[in-house]
């Protein structure tokens, strides 16, 4: 099948829409659900941020999309204790895939609320379950388990969207879209992501780690498959904060360090001891952890609103405790999708424990900017590729 009519197309006044192929059949097969057109530019963007993740790594990757950009993205490197208890799989023995999966998903839950799911790898049962408890939209793999499709085929009254990617298609080298009525044409962003990109380090400080080195590949990853301008935090084989889309760059690295700062306060123990009732749903526990660790803790704890997700008044986790709990992350790695042009990015970046930092590199401030890292011992690559991503 070389065409497939969709129900509308970004929004519901735009219709007819669909999408089709100048040569050949299209190169997913629809197992469950109707695509949209939304759905399927987050399945082939994801679809190609995992199968990089995969390439440069060695390991199954995951991605969880919205709206043409990552919430989160991670390959399968075994969890922490911590992070088990954070992800809420204690004890659990997860295949590779399924990691993978549930570090991409734990990066941003609030974000990955409604999300398109990638998958590098076969969708196995124990991943399609764990899917199966979030609200979703879809999921894009190259392969499903008997018994994951079938649990699939029972999400959303089964309407949930399941499409089979073909690993082995090649796009043309040059693409196309239309805005206004005018066709812009050029060929693929097809540069390959590797360590080779990472060698040339201007900062005092040169040492980054084969650990640092393959989040510092996630990051960059991550970004070329993310609206720009953007910059994206790294830690322990996964993004931790994704800041997209903004016009400025010191707001991109203040949004995702932002979020960073919020995966790892979900890690705090005054987080992990909460109380939460047997009854209270996945996505109400997840606003209430957002609350609790952010500035309105006291909406939540106020009168008798905390009776409505715990069984007992939590205590007040207050601002001095999250500084001092946040004083203890490091190790992060940080992309950027273009230059740094001020050492301001450093500065936002190091409140939030970044210690190794990857961007292209180009500015006339650039010696602002390695100042700024040798300032506190960061190590920095100059990669010399922008990933700008529109």
């Amino acid at each position: 099948m070389n065409e497939m009519e969709l129900k509308y197309g970004c929004n519901p006044n735009q219709k007819p829409a669909r999408v089709f192929m100048e040569k050949g059949d299209l190169p997913f097969t629809v197992l469950n659900g109707k695509p949209g057109y939304i759905n399927l530019l987050d399945a082939m963007n994801s679809w190609q941020l995992v199968q990089e993740l995969k390439k440069a790594t060695g390991l199954p990757a995951a991605a969880s999309f919205k709206h043409v950009s990552p919430a989160g993205a991670a390959v399968a490197v075994p969890l922490s204790e911590t992070l088990q208890k954070t992800y809420f799989v204690e004890g659990i023995e997860l295949s590779p895939v399924a990691t993978a999966y549930i570090r991409a998903r734990g990066a941003d839950r609030m974000s990955s609320y409604g999300d398109f799911v990638a998958l590098s790898d076969e969708c196995d049962a124990q991943t399609a379950s764990f899917l199966k408890r979030e609200v979703s939209d879809g999921i894009i793999a190259p392969s499903y388990s008997e018994a994951a499709l079938e649990i699939l085929k029972t999400k959303r009254k089964g309407t949930y969207l399941v499409l089979q990617m073909d690993p082995n298609y090649q796009p043309e080298k040059i693409e196309k879209k239309q805005v206004f009525g005018i066709t812009f044409e050029q060929q693929r962003n097809e540069i390959a992501l590797t360590e080779d990109c990472l060698t040339e380090i201007p900062t005092k400080n040169k040492d980054i780690p084969a650990a640092a080195k393959r989040d510092l590949l996630i990051s960059l990853i991550t970004l070329k498959y993310t609206q720009s301008n953007s910059v994206c935090y790294a830690k322990d084989g996964q993004a931790i904060g994704i800041g997209a889309g903004q016009q400025s760059r010191v707001h991109c690295t203040r949004l995702a360090g932002n979020k960073a700062d919020i995966w790892y306060l979900r890690q705090a123990p005054q987080v992990l001891s909460l109380p939460f009732r047997d009854d209270v749903r996945r996505p109400d526990r997840d606003n209430a952890i957002d609350v609790y660790v952010g500035d309105e803790y006291m909406d939540l704890l106020g009168g008798d609103n905390w009776k409505r997700v715990f069984t007992e008044k939590p205590p007040v986790f207050t601002p001095e405790e999250k500084k001092a709990w946040l004083a203890t992350q490091t190790g992060v790695s940080l992309g950027s999708d273009a230059f740094f042009p001020f050492g301001d990015n450093i500065e936002r970046a190091h409140k939030s424990g970044v210690a190794y930092v990857a961007q292209a590199g180009g500015s006339i401030r650039d010696d602002n900017v390695i100042e700024t890292c040798d300032k506190y011992n960061m190590a920095m690559a100059m990669t010399h590729i922008r990933l700008f991503h529109h």
